[in-house]
């Protein structure tokens, strides 16, 4: 209940529109409080005494006071579900900006799916709370005193008898809200599951399909989907235990009512009217007690809803800019790692350990390595996806912490060897990182990075939309948009990881031949396997078990006859062919175009 209670925080921007709906039900509930009264007249003056014109005030009342309820009942529910869908709204755009600035620590630990589930299925259930069932709940409470109230001011001791059911009635709902919310956390953790599952399968669709692994896969999410249906179950479960009491209860305060109170009207100490009174309450108590239940059962879904979102937002990131962070710019480029050590969260071995390397602007560095010798946390370090557990990483002699990870990020470009494109056109995907850019300076991207030519070849060209994840262009398509994308955003820092191993020989020459010219002026870390590109750099870093094996030039780690000699003969020397047709290539004498030294 703790977790549903802070959620009064998104309530507070919408402070007059809920005082608003609180007059409305204060209005509504002391209309339907005067029916009974008019009723009880309607009998006692209009029927017992043969006064038609009573008979015809009353019935007019009644019938005013309905249009009046009804539409007020409108007009409350239209603002309570606004307030709710705009708490919703509001939690769901907190909740995806929080996640934007969680650390890549926080996403290597948790499943997408969950995420996906509490930033829907939680908000959502939270957002049906905060609307109708709220405001259900607070008319239930304000009917309860309002006839409570006219019950004992018109013969107490009938209202005592009445009431008494009610008793245990208020002490199973609160077992049963305590009961529920632990239930529905259940429920909820079992969808996220199943979100899960449905989204890795989704994504992984072509290796499913290339595995024949269909049956299994199904059978994976039924059983997650079996668990769902076994919780929903326990729920409905406890609900149809309670469901019946209310109303059993409802009809012995009837009973009640009429038992004692006819023997009353019998004994000439109570009207009829006064006894159709008392019915007309407990009856009109009759709806809102048998919806008791399913508020507290909303409310309890809300409140583990809430809880699983709190979770998340309860998350500090880990990773952001220092209060007083450094606004470098303009970067001239030099990199330095100082004595830097890597644990990532949850592991004993440390993914680098002693790293110290200094990097001049303008500089290309190759890193080369075994399998999880620690290239890719080195480059991660630059942009501060990941923090240094120990030592510490300078660009331009200022520690990456002190900086602003804004403009920091912004100079730096960086490819993957799995470049990601999102649903949307190819221009928007190139000028992802600069979206104020123009179409001439797109074009001037694509050209650069060899895209130009297959962009044109589409029916729509730029506007070309891609498929989920760029699936609808083949991977050497996928990874020079990238490269664009990257170049788009002339960055004093690039970062290339192996981004030409997703390309074709011919491809690689062209791309190669671009990215020549465009390193220039650039610091550059290149992780790369193929010859052609490690032997162009100024200096390669061969890192193995997370240190520093060894550095220098192409030719002095041959000479040396070392680790990088090793993984030359047995992973680069099937490129040499390619190598010494690189070689042939007279990059010298290539003259890039206009676009070309635009984005240079």
């Amino acid at each position: 209940m703790k977790y549903l209670l802070r959620t009064r925080v998104f309530l507070k921007p919408y402070a007059r529109q809920i005082l608003a709906t609180l007059l409305m039900l204060f209005i509504i509930t002391a209309l339907n409080l005067l029916v009974p009264r008019i009723i009880q007249t309607a009998v006692d003056d209009g029927l017992t005494r043969r006064d038609m014109r009573q008979l015809i005030q009353s019935a007019l009342l009644l019938l005013g006071l309905g249009l009046g309820s009804a539409f007020l009942g409108l007009i409350n529910r239209y603002t309570t579900e606004w307030i709710a869908a705009r708490v919703g709204y509001d939690l769901r755009n907190r909740a995806f900006d929080h996640i934007q600035h969680l650390p890549f620590t926080y996403h290597d630990h948790t499943q997408s799916g969950q995420l996906i589930s509490r930033c829907i299925e939680d908000v959502r259930a939270i957002e049906k709370f905060s609307g109708s069932a709220v405001s259900d709940l607070v008319k239930f409470v304000l009917l309860t005193v309002g006839v409570t109230y006219s019950m004992v001011a018109a013969n107490p001791f009938l209202a005592g008898i009445a009431l008494l059911p009610m008793i245990p009635l208020i002490f199973m709902t609160s077992s049963f809200g305590t009961k529920i919310g632990k239930l529905f956390f259940i429920v909820d953790q079992a969808m996220g599951e199943v979100s899960n599952r449905l989204q890795e399968n989704v994504v992984g669709v072509q290796v499913v399909r290339a595995f024949a692994r269909e049956k299994y896969e199904i059978k994976r999410f039924t059983d997650a989907n079996n668990v769902v249906f076994k919780s929903w179950i326990h729920v409905i479960d406890e609900w149809s235990k309670i469901m019946p009491t209310t109303n059993w209860l409802t009809t012995i305060s009837v009973i009640l009512i009429l038992w004692f109170g006819g023997q009353m009207v019998m004994d000439g100490t109570l009207t009829i009217g006064a006894i159709v009174a008392f019915n007309a309450y407990i009856l009109m108590m009759a709806e809102p007690a048998q919806q008791l239940t399913g508020l507290v059962n909303a409310g309890g879904e809300a409140a583990a809803g809430a809880q699983r979102v709190f979770e998340v937002l309860d998350v500090e990131p880990a990773i952001q800019s220092a209060p007083n962070a450094v606004k470098m710019e303009s970067l001239r480029g030099e990199v330095e790692f100082r004595d830097v050590r890597l644990n990532y969260q949850g592991e004993k071995t440390a993914s680098l350990n002693g790293i110290s390397a200094s990097v001049e602007p303008n500089q290309i560095i190759a890193l080369i390595g075994p399998t999880g010798s620690g290239k890719t946390s080195f480059i991660n370090l630059i942009p501060r996806f990941y923090d240094v557990t120990d030592g510490c990483v300078l660009v331009d002699g200022v520690d990456v912490r002190e900086m602003d990870l804004v403009t920091l990020r912004k100079q730096i470009g960086i490819v993957l060897q799995t470049s990601l494109l999102f649903s949307d056109s190819i221009k928007a995907n190139i000028a992802y990182g600069r979206p104020d850019a123009t179409m001439d300076e797109v074009i001037a991207a694509a050209k650069a990075a060899q895209a130009h030519e297959f962009i044109e070849g589409f029916t729509n060209g730029y506007d070309t939309v891609v498929g989920e994840r760029g699936v609808t262009l083949s991977g050497g398509q996928r990874q020079r948009v990238a490269i664009a994308r990257a170049l788009l955003m002339n960055p004093r820092i690039l970062i290339l990881d192996d981004s030409t191993s997703s390309v074709d020989t011919q491809t690689e020459k062209l791309i190669q031949a671009a990215l020549d010219t465009l390193m220039e002026g650039r610091t550059t870390f290149v992780i790369a396997h193929r010859l052609s590109t490690v032997r162009r750099a100024d200096m390669i870093l061969v890192l193995d078990k997370g240190q520093i094996a060894e550095r220098g030039t192409h030719e002095e780690l041959l000479q040396r006859g070392g680790l990088y000699k090793e993984i030359h003969d047995l992973q680069l020397v099937d490129h040499a062919g390619f190598a010494e047709e690189m070689e042939e290539i007279p990059f010298e004498d290539i003259e890039p175009d206009e676009d070309s030294r635009e984005i240079a």
